[in-house]
């Protein structure tokens, strides 16, 4: 890496650090940075400082499992977003283009639609595990039928993934709203706050999930750095190089897949993370990925970590949808990009 992405790799450690100091302070229940060494040392079984009880309890139960979720859920958006782009070579690319965010809301609005039968047959322990199962069996499902339909014998067409994420979206989309259409008032709410996303449910279950299922699929993502730089230059050329495409492409949407679903099932849909923040990075570093990749990780865990503060503060005791603020945040920042650079905009 060149001085310059160094130089920004170290100042996105340096805002994370800071986000997640003003994550932990904010809040109807203030936590000074002294006592939450001392709740930290304190749940490691150390005595050191001045902190109360209350304190503990919301440090420990509400925020850092909410700031854990906040950063692997931004890190795997923002690192999903940046490895679809350089898949598809389009910088416009995110990983709801491969039918991850539309295959989940489908089947979230299965489970909310259907939880009283759900109760009935299997108990009440349904309505708490069938939205994140169902969610996360549609993400993954979604993507694994795109692929299927873009393979062609041992090999898979890009485009025509493209063209088939385009159109499992619309179809994933007009079923969501059928279903919306037959749900009760209730059920209904469910539905349309699911799909603005919200990490107010975000427990140590949830936070144990995304790490067995973020850290190793984002490792192998940062790990294929010199592959997604040789298709840059196109397939064949890939392949002159000594690269295994349809290897590279497999491993690509399987991570993908995996993290970005899981993140979906228990945040809900969160948009413009994966978009925006590749986008400025390679703006401001270039198109590297062996920058990219890692900057990106950091980028969408500093921007969803604020941004959950943000949901969680602005319009206290009620909570904003975390999508709701990554949007009204994101598109503007886009739009400006886009205005100023469309003259330099290319597609593959």
């Amino acid at each position: 890496m060149s001085v310059k992405q160094r130089i920004i790799i170290a100042v996105l450690w340096t805002l994370l650090i800071l986000a997640v100091l003003v994550a932990v302070q904010a809040g109807a229940v203030h936590i000074a940075p002294g006592a939450f060494l001392s709740s930290i040392a304190a749940g490691l079984g150390f005595s050191w400082g001045e902190h109360t009880d209350m304190q503990q309890a919301v440090l420990m139960v509400v925020r850092m499992p909410r700031i854990m979720v906040a950063l692997l859920a931004g890190a795997a958006l923002a690192a999903g977003g940046t490895a679809m782009q350089a898949l598809f070579r389009n910088p416009l690319a995110d990983p709801s283009i491969i039918g991850i965010s539309s295959g989940a809301a489908l089947m979230a609005a299965v489970a909310i639609v259907m939880t009283h039968w759900a109760n009935v047959v299997f108990g009440g322990w349904a309505s708490t595990l069938a939205l994140p199962l169902a969610a996360f069996a549609g993400a993954v499902g979604t993507t694994f039928l795109v692929f299927g339909i873009a393979r062609e014998g041992r090999r898979t067409n890009v485009a025509a993934m493209l063209l088939a994420g385009v159109a499992i979206a619309a179809l994933t989309g007009a079923l969501t709203g059928l279903l919306t259409f037959t749900a009760n008032d209730a059920q209904l709410r469910s539905i349309v706050f699911w799909m603005l996303g919200s990490l107010g449910g975000a427990d140590l279950n949830a936070v144990w999930v995304l790490l067995i299922a973020v850290p190793i699929p984002l490792i192998i993502l940062l790990r294929m750095h010199k592959p997604l730089n040789a298709l840059a230059l196109g397939e064949d050329q890939a392949r002159h190089i000594g690269v295994n495409a349809e290897a590279m492409k497999r491993r690509v949407v399987l991570c993908t897949a995996l993290m970005v679903g899981a993140t979906v099932a228990l945040c809900g849909v969160i948009g413009f993370v994966g978009l925006v923040v590749p986008h400025m990075l390679r703006l401001a570093g270039g198109a590297d990925n062996r920058f990219l990749l890692p900057a990106s990780a950091l980028g969408g865990a500093v921007l969803l970590v604020l941004a959950d503060t943000i949901a969680r503060t602005v319009a206290a005791p009620a909570e904003v949808p975390i999508g709701v603020i990554t949007a009204l945040c994101g598109a503007p920042v886009f739009l400006y990009l886009l205005i100023r650079g469309k003259r330099n905009l290319q597609f593959a």
